[in-house]
């Protein structure tokens, strides 16, 4: 009885505990998904208290960026009306780095800030040095020229006769660093002079030597804590929400976030934009395919084919003409009224006349187009890679010795990559929280449910086997109490009992209990039964006994 009792104890507890499981399980499986959400939601919002604040405000990933200049081989031949030949240099790799500052928090759910960057040459990174010379167009020479096509030609000549006089040619000879970084230039110093303002700097000129040691513009973000649907996006920048570089209200909108962080919960119907300062326009990047990164699932998101597509081919872009061949966007308006284009490098996925009209470029998809990798549950970047070319168009103005027989072109001038990519400790961490945490609450809620109902069996399938034992017992002791009244006929006397067969045969293999044994032998003996063979289901000990009585 005592090993009954606990025996029925340890299934109960078995039960009960599988009961807890089940049950635990099936609330995961509501719930997991639920509270996922919630803690996405909040810990993505630009909040101090957020886990991705500090990765907000101080970036942990690497950014590089990496520079191939276009070295014009024939400079004299191009003034003589040949057509252009150019040599890729590069590349020249510089390790960006971002922080914020001047964070402060508005009223109306908004952060503003000031983001600064500053570049470090990286040397073996490079496939050259800073002090490597380069051959390129004299951008100050060929965009003043431009400016004076219209103006009388009095004016052309003196202008001529400056160049002449400072020494200034179509094409240079400068160093990588002079190129990027500033150089020191009698014409600039000149033109500041006697037209004050007509340039947005002073001192030195680099084509980044703007961006270096200096910030963005102050951003104003939604932060999405009272507000989530607006989240990361672009409120205002320097204090607009529109600028004034185009020519119609739909490409001054500033529109998108901040080019860092996205809304979380994308699917492939998503789309990614961002106000570049550096490109003086919002921009959208298209779904393209799933994947993975560092084990982490990501959507990559590329440029569509219409980002640079004149007005012609693509009516919503007319506001930043006036434009040229499709696949170049004229951005003259913000950068001093100089004749630059943006495009993608080597002219890719530009009208094909641009890259026929340059001997020395091949444009591909593989190493000229760019891609964000964005985690979708989140909106944070994993990987990025942002490739772009500035380029500068050419021709002869009458009048100005200079420019020779330059016959019309769009010439390249240089194309960089800024790209990251989420590593080491951050990306195990990232892992680990957002992809490996969440991937075994999957399974555990499933392995619950299903360990829960394996422990619910055992009591009862204990249950049953005890049923089916009591009702054979009873069964044993009725039969037996018969056997011993009359044999054959006491057994008539209980009509529910159906009795097996019995054979008469020379011996009878039992396969039952000792005692059992002792009693049926008996009444076979009563009975005057010469042999019998009965088997029953109980646990046994198996005996050949001879038939008692004749």
């Amino acid at each position: 009885m005592g090993n009954l009792s606990r025996a029925r104890r340890v299934t109960a507890a078995l039960g009960f505990i599988g009961l807890l499981f089940a049950v635990l399980g099936i609330i995961m499986i509501v719930m997991v998904p639920s509270i996922i959400k919630q803690q996405v939601l909040k810990n993505v919002r630009i909040d101090p208290n957020s886990l991705s604040f500090n990765m907000w405000k101080e970036i942990p990933v690497p950014f590089y960026l990496s520079v191939y200049f276009f070295n014009i081989v024939n400079p004299e031949g191009i003034i003589q009306g040949q057509k252009p030949q150019v040599q890729e240099r590069g590349p020249y790799v510089y390790r960006e780095f971002r922080h914020k500052s001047n964070i402060t928090f508005n009223n109306n759910d908004t952060v503003s800030f000031l983001e600064y960057r500053s570049y470090q040459f990286q040397p073996d990174k490079s496939l050259g040095q800073e002090s490597d010379y380069i051959v390129m167009p004299n951008i100050l020479v060929l965009s003043a020229s431009m400016m004076m096509e219209n103006r009388p030609g009095l004016l052309k000549l003196m202008m001529t006769l400056a160049f002449s006089t400072l020494g200034q040619r179509a094409f240079m000879n400068r160093t990588v660093g002079e190129i990027m970084w500033g150089y020191d230039d009698p014409l600039i110093h000149l033109i500041n002079q006697y037209f004050p303002n007509s340039l947005p700097f002073k001192g030195k000129f680099g084509l980044f030597a703007e961006l270096n040691n200096s910030d963005s513009g102050l951003f104003t973000v939604f932060t999405g804590v009272k507000n989530f649907s607006r989240i990361h996006l672009v409120d205002k920048w320097n204090g607009v929400s529109k600028v004034n570089y185009w020519h119609s209200d739909q490409c001054n909108m500033i529109n998108g976030t901040s080019g860092q962080m996205w809304a979380p919960f994308m699917t492939p119907e998503s789309s990614l934009e961002f106000y570049s300062p550096e490109a003086c326009r919002s921009m959208k990047l298209v779904y393209k395919e799933q994947g993975v990164f560092g084990g982490i699932p990501t959507f990559r998101f590329v440029a569509p084919s219409t980002l640079f597509a004149n007005g012609s081919v693509y009516p919503p872009n007319e506001g930043f003409c006036p434009c040229r061949e499709s696949g170049i966007q004229n951005v003259s308006t913000c950068r001093f009224n100089a004749p630059l284009f943006l495009s993608h490098p080597h002219f890719y996925n530009a009208d094909p006349v641009l890259a026929e009209a340059v001997s020395g470029l091949h444009p591909n998809p593989k190493e000229h187009s760019l891609f964000l990798d964005i985690h979708p549950v989140t909106g944070i970047p994993m990987n990025c890679s942002v490739k772009l070319q500035l380029s500068l168009f050419l021709k002869s103005v009458k009048g100005i010795g200079q420019t020779g027989n330059i016959q019309p072109v769009v010439l390249p001038l240089m194309w960089f990559e800024e790209s990251g990519a989420m590593e080491g400790e951050t990306l195990e961490t990232f892992y680990i929280q957002l992809v490996l945490m969440p991937k075994v609450l999957h399974y555990a809620q499933y392995v619950l449910v299903a360990l829960g109902c394996v422990l619910l069996l055992i009591p009862i399938i204990y249950q049953i086997r005890s049923q089916v034992s009591s009702g054979q017992s009873m069964a044993w002791a009725e039969w037996s109490l018969a056997c011993l009244l009359g044999g054959r006929r006491g057994l008539s006397q209980i009509p529910q009992l159906s009795l097996p067969a019995v054979p008469m045969d020379t011996a009878c293999t039992l396969s039952l209990h000792p005692l059992r044994a002792a009693v049926l032998g008996l009444c076979l003996g009563w009975g005057a039964i010469h042999h019998c063979i009965l088997a029953f289901p109980a646990p046994s000990v198996t005996t050949s006994l001879p038939v008692l009585g004749g």
